[in-house]
Order: C-alpha cells, then sequence, then structure tokens
C-alpha cells in the first residue's frame, strides 16, 4: 500500500467535510440542545456522513470488492442522512436497517435458509447494535474515540491473520481521524449525526463480522462490550422506571460523567475508549478461552456499571427535580 494514496485520500476527506459544513449552514442542518442534551451550542449536524464517502472513496481507489456492503452502508445511511435533515417515521427506518443488514448477511455468506431463525435473531441482534450505537452519541468525540477503540484491534489481528481488505480498514479509520478533528473537541464544529453513528456502526458491524466467520468465533462481539453494557443495562434501569423507550434521555453512565460529574467530553470519550481497547487487546493477547474471558468481562463492566450508578445516579434524579420545578 502506497502511503501517498492515502494522504490524497485524507486530503480529499479534509475538503469534504469543510464542504459539507457550508451545505449544512445553507441548509440549516443543525441540533438545537433541549433539557435532555449533553451539549449547550446549536452545533452543525450529520458531519459524520464522511464515513460513508470515505468508503466510496475507498472503493475509487481500491475497486468495489464488497458490493452487497456498500449497497447496504449507502441505503442505511441515506436514510440516516434524511431522518436528521428532516424526521422519518420509525417503521421506514427500521425497513431500511433490516434491509439493509439483510445485504450485509448476504456480503457475509450467513444467508442459510436452512437456519432462519438464526438468521432472524442475528438480523435482530445487529440492528439492535446498530441503533445502541446511535443512542451512545451524546457527546463530543465518543462517536470517533469508541470507533476507533474497535477498529485498531482489527487492523492489529488483520496484519497478522488477514480477514478483510486492509485498505478498507485504513481508509475507514482516517474518515473518524478526520471526522474526530472537528468533533473531538469541548465545542466541537460539528456531531455525527444519525448518519454518522448508524453508518460508522454498519461498517463495524460489518469489519467484526468478516472476523467472525473466519475464525468461526461470536466471541469476538466483545469488541463492542463498553457500548452493549452502558446500552443493555441503560434499558433495564428505564424499563424499571416505567420510562417511554422512546424519548430522549441523559440516563447513560458516559452522560452522567459528563453532565452531573461534570467530567469534560473529550475526557469521557478518552475513559470510554481506552476501557474497550484493554479489553479488546486483553482477548487478543491473553492465553484463556475467549468464551471464559467474554463472559468474564460482561459480568465485571456490568458491576462496574451497577455500582457506579449506585453511587452517582442521585445526582441526576436532583437535576430532574430542579428542571421539572422551574
Amino acid at each position: 500500500m502506497s502511503w501517498w494514496i492515502f494522504l490524497i485520500i485524507t486530503a480529499i476527506l479534509g475538503v469534504a467535510e469543510l464542504v459539507y459544513f457550508k451545505v449544512a449552514d445553507k441548509f440549516n442542518i443543525i441540533d438545537k440542545p433541549n433539557l435532555r442534551s449533553s451539549h449547550t451550542h446549536i452545533t452543525l449536524r450529520g458531519g459524520g456522513i464522511i464515513f460513508l464517502f470515505g468508503a466510496w472513496l475507498w472503493v475509487a481507489f481500491f475497486g468495489l470488492q464488497y458490493s452487497w456492503f456498500m449497497i447496504g452502508l449507502t441505503a442505511i445511511s441515506i436514510i440516516s442522512f434524511i431522518d436528521d435533515v428532516h424526521s422519518v417515521p420509525n417503521w421506514i427506518r427500521l425497513i431500511v436497517q433490516f434491509s439493509a443488514m439483510f445485504f450485509m448477511f448476504q456480503e457475509l455468506g450467513l444467508l442459510q435458509w436452512d437456519m432462519w431463525w438464526a438468521v432472524l435473531i442475528a438480523l435482530i441482534v445487529c440492528v439492535g447494535i446498530t441503533n445502541a450505537y446511535n443512542f451512545m452519541d451524546g457527546i463530543n468525540g465518543i462517536t470517533g474515540a469508541y470507533s476507533l477503540s474497535v477498529l485498531f484491534p482489527l487492523i492489529y489481528i488483520n496484519a497478522h491473520t488477514p480477514f478483510v481488505n486492509m485498505p478498507f480498514l485504513v481508509v475507514t479509520g482516517l474518515a473518524i481521524l478526520v471526522f474526530s478533528f472537528f468533533n473531538f473537541r469541548k465545542q466541537a464544529r460539528c456531531f455525527a449525526g444519525d448518519v454518522g453513528a448508524v453508518g460508522i456502526a454498519f461498517i463495524l458491524i460489518f469489519s467484526v463480522g468478516k472476523l467472525i466467520v473466519k475464525e468461526n468465533d461470536l466471541s469476538y462481539i466483545v469488541f463492542f462490550t463498553v457500548y452493549g453494557v452502558d446500552t443493555v443495562l441503560t434499558i433495564c434501569h428505564r424499563i424499571l422506571l416505567h420510562e417511554n423507550l422512546g424519548e430522549a434521555h441523559r440516563k447513560h453512565a458516559y452522560q452522567i460523567m459528563a453532565n452531573e460529574l461534570g467530567l469534560s467530553h473529550p475526557l469521557v470519550s478518552t475513559i470510554y475508549m481506552l476501557m474497550q481497547l484493554l479489553i479488546s487487546f486483553g482477548m487478543i493477547m491473553l492465553p484463556i478461552n475467549h468464551w471464559i474471558y467474554m463472559c468474564g468481562v460482561f459480568v465485571i463492566f456490568g458491576c462496574a456499571y451497577l455500582l457506579f450508578m449506585k453511587k452517582y445516579y442521585h445526582l441526576h434524579v436532583s437535576y430532574l427535580e430542579r428542571n421539572n420545578t422551574k
């Protein structure tokens, strides 16, 4: 791989992001803060469209190798971008998301109709992971930082045991870095939007899926541990509180860290990134059965989440009480 090709791609991505800022500003594609937000300034939305653009740049420079995947990525990114600009009914988004996952599964060679029930479960799980990734996009830097924490272990493994096109991973990383340049800061110039969070989730699920198929080892799902534990347990918490799961909220652990504990967004994002990197490289490096490791990690981080909430959730309750009295 010639380094100058990646340098050109990085430059194109940077220019494309700046051009998008002009477009978003002209058409008022913005995110306005509210009581449920973790930001206080009006900010451009949809900067994560660069992830889709990066994928098509990879195709332009290295050829179309995963055609079904690219169809799915393009479809799910377009509907997500439309939703960023103008709200799209949930049933339409879900139809497109399931269709996109269907295309991805075709690329991965998973559509075996004698196992239709397993395919159906996998489709539901993957659509759930995609939306969870979107739910977690609530503070500056977290989508970019966490995506890099998933991508770096994949690049490391791919360098030793190839399972996916390496330039695909590298160009994805460059797109994340360019986006993070504008987002990983105290006052972001843009947010990823649904197009960014959903798009990069789709790319990473596909990449991890390629690894799982290559190694025939489902335990590599551990590469999404931190987001997974936070999302699942937060949903369980909200169900216990009899809340409407469709309404925006600030109950994720990272939101309490940023809002109630006053930690800077970049710091919280870095913490999440480092935790996931530790988990992923622990699985790669430690001489332990992957399934035992995965179960142990899920238990440890689940307990850590519960202890964190037990100690600090009252701060969020106080915040809600103060705002409800206004």
